[in-house]
């Protein structure tokens, strides 16, 4: 993943089909600025013609793009000209060495950039990544396997894990346990054998007290 710095707007734009819905693409001279789900593209520049090395661009990362959810590619090789503050920068390139159908939780990211009190600063920068699947913020989750959140939505971020092989903590769990790994039958059946337990005890109380007044 080759990064380059930004140089002016985006000269490119266009709207591209793919399994998870309509993605949104725009690049400068300089590289890829902006790959986004079709929710998320309200919040970016109108698609404008695919011209001159910007063209080039979103034309090989529409082809790299069909190569990887063909299962074809695990990584891509393009130019990429994001935004963002230096904290934002370093941590979207930490996230561009995470591997093809692994993930890496809030807390690992900070621990890789030197910043392990900096969870909650990963995670605003997470969701501020606006070059979705190359830049993979879909392959960090919670500590507890969770998915949390994802820009595209929650179902997005699932499907893309699956496509990677990636298999995730909740569809790991055995039925009738919760996130704890716990069985939650076993301690329903106990927190039921102590209710029936209370009430046999109330009942002969009541039965002791009759007699008594007879």
């Amino acid at each position: 993943m080759k990064q380059t710095d930004p140089s002016g707007p985006a000269v490119a734009a266009t709207v591209i089909a793919s399994p998870v819905g309509p993605l949104y693409l725009a690049a400068t001279d300089a590289g890829l600025t902006h790959l986004l789900f079709s929710p998320q593209a309200q919040r970016v520049p109108a698609a404008a013609a695919a011209l001159g090395t910007g063209g080039e661009i979103l034309r090989e990362a529409e082809q790299q793009l069909a190569d990887y959810f063909a299962g074809r590619r695990r990584s891509f090789e393009l130019p990429l000209a994001p935004s963002g503050t230096e904290f934002q920068l370093a941590t979207w390139r930490e996230l561009g060495r995470i591997p093809y159908g692994t993930t890496l939780s809030y807390r690992e990211v900070a621990h890789r950039l030197g910043k392990p009190q900096a969870v909650r600063a990963v995670g605003a920068a997470n969701g501020a990544n606006r070059i979705s699947i190359i830049v993979p913020c879909h392959r960090v989750i919670g500590s507890d396997g969770s998915l949390v959140g994802y820009g595209g939505g929650l179902a997005i971020k699932r499907r893309l894990l699956a496509l990677e092989g990636v298999q995730l903590a909740e569809q790991r769990r055995v039925p009738g346990r919760g996130r704890d790994g716990r069985d939650h039958v076993t301690r329903q059946a106990r927190a039921a054998a102590g209710r029936s337990r209370t009430e046999h005890a109330a009942r002969s109380e009541r039965v002791e007290a009759s007699g008594r007044l007879q």
